[in-house]
C-alpha cells in the first residue's frame, strides 16, 4: 500500500522542553555514529506529541539524528503504526479486525465507526474529534473484540458499548480502560477454574488498568511530564573486554 504525506502540512515542529530531553536520552542509549537508530521512538514521541506525523515532525527528528531526510520518510512510510494524516483531537480509535475479533463482531463495531465517527477510515468526524481505522491483531484476542483507543485497550466490547465510550470521550470523560464486561482480566468468562486465590493479585484493577488511570495518559497529547525521565544507563562504564593473551607456541621438540 502506497503511503503518501497528507497535503496540509503545518509550518514547523519543536519537540515541548521535557520531550527534548526524553529525546536526547533515548538517542544516548546508542554509540557514537549510530544516533540514527533512535528513529523509531523518536517518531514515535513527535506524533504522541502532535497527534500524528508532520512533514516538518520527520525533518525535525531526522535532523537531530544527522539522518537524511529521505532516509527517515522511508521509516515513517513504512510503519502503519504512524498516522500521516490529521486524527482527531479527543481520540483516534482503531478496531481490531483479524479472526478473532473478526469472528466475535469487529465487522458490528466498524459500523458503528461509520455512524457515529465517518463512513470511511482516516477521516475525520464533522467535529474533528474523532477518527478511526480497523488495524491487524493487536494481540488480545482473549477479549475480542477489542479495539485501542489512544494508548490503552478497550476490551470485550459490544456495538452499544462502543457507542457508549465515544460518547462519554465526546462529553470530555476518559472511560476506564481494560475489560468492559466484568473481566479482571483475560480469564475465562464463565470464571477461574485455578488459581482462584490469585484472580485479581490483591488489586481493583489488572496492572495495564490501574498504569492507565494512574498516569491519565489514554488520549493525552503527550508533553513528557506523565512521567520521570529515567536514563539509567547514562553514567555507566562500558564492559570492558577481557585482554587477549598471546598464543603460546609449543615448546621445540
Amino acid at each position: 500500500m502506497l503511503r503518501r504525506l497528507h497535503p496540509i502540512q503545518p509550518d514547523s515542529f519543536a519537540f515541548t522542553p521535557e520531550n527534548l530531553a526524553w529525546a536526547r536520552g533515548q538517542i544516548s542509549k546508542y554509540p557514537e555514529g549510530r544516533q540514527a537508530s533512535a528513529i523509531i521512538p523518536l517518531l514515535w514521541r513527535a506524533q504522541e506529541q502532535h497527534g500524528w506525523l508532520t512533514r516538518p515532525a520527520i525533518e525535525y527528528v531526522a535532523s537531530m539524528l544527522g539522518m537524511a531526510y529521505i532516509r527517515a520518510l522511508e521509516v515513517a512510510t513504512f510503519y502503519f503504526m504512524f498516522q500521516l494524516a490529521p486524527v482527531g483531537s479527543v481520540a483516534h480509535i482503531q478496531i481490531c479486525g483479524t479472526t478473532s475479533c473478526m469472528i466475535c463482531g469487529a465487522e458490528a463495531l466498524i459500523e458503528i465507526c461509520q455512524e457515529l465517527i465517518a463512513p470511511r477510515a482516516h477521516m475525520l468526524s464533522v467535529d474533528g474529534k474523532f477518527s478511526w481505522e480497523e488495524v491487524e491483531c493487536l494481540g488480545a484476542c482473549t477479549n475480542a473484540p477489542m479495539a485501542q483507543i489512544g494508548k490503552d485497550y478497550y476490551e470485550d466490547l459490544t456495538p452499544t458499548i462502543l457507542r457508549e465510550l465515544i460518547a462519554k470521550f465526546s462529553s470530555g470523560d476518559v472511560p476506564r480502560p481494560g475489560p468492559q464486561n466484568g473481566r479482571f482480566a483475560s480469564e475465562p468468562k464463565s470464571g477461574l477454574t485455578s488459581l482462584e486465590d490469585f484472580a485479581t493479585g490483591g488489586g481493583q484493577f489488572n496492572g495495564s488498568v490501574s498504569l492507565a488511570l494512574a498516569i491519565g495518559d489514554t488520549v493525552k497529547r503527550i508533553d513528557g511530564s506523565e512521567v520521570p525521565l529515567l536514563t539509567p544507563w547514562l553514567g555507566k562504564a562500558s564492559p570492558k573486554a577481557a585482554p587477549k593473551t598471546a598464543a603460546q607456541k609449543p615448546d621445540a621438540e
